[in-house]
């Protein structure tokens, strides 16, 4: 394990709660049956809704201005020692709760391995595959417009 991969990094851990945010609820029930039964777990905060406001910049690096809103779940929950929090985009409660338990079992350095292994790089790599398939799907529509013009 290098120091990034450690259950105690901010990096690692925000890579970790990011393939969490993204994955649908289904996939996050289907990785956590796979797994030995964790400790009881207590909600501190249970899922809620709300609202965030989106924020962009014109050109990247203009002036700020407010996007839009979006719904956003957040959930917190106690396992053992350990703090798992989620927040996700939309209203699925159900997502909410197991992002933040799966988030606090990954803080836990006796089950940081195992979940890593048979949840998150999985996650990941079918996540990862999804945004190959889309670039391919992207780059077959891709017109080069420098060759355009030398084709005159």
């Amino acid at each position: 394990m290098t120091q990034t991969d450690t259950p105690s990094s901010q990096a690692a851990r925000q890579k970790w709660m990011a393939v969490l945010a993204r994955a649908s609820a289904r996939e996050l029930a289907d990785r956590l049956a796979a797994l030995p039964a964790l400790p009881e777990a207590e909600v501190l905060r249970a899922p809620e809704t709300g609202l965030v406001m989106v924020r962009g910049r014109a050109g990247g690096d203009g002036a700020s201005f407010n996007l839009g809103e979006m719904t956003v779940t957040r959930c917190a929950i106690r396992l053992g020692m350990h703090i798992g929090h989620a927040y996700i985009a939309g209203r699925d409660h159900a997502r909410a709760r197991l992002a933040a338990l799966l988030d606090a079992a990954l803080q836990d350095a006796v089950q940081h391995d195992v979940v890593m292994q048979a949840v998150v790089a999985p996650l990941a790599a079918a996540q990862q595959e999804a945004r190959a398939v889309e670039a391919r799907k992207a780059a077959a529509t891709r017109v080069d417009f420098f060759t355009m013009a030398t084709m005159r």
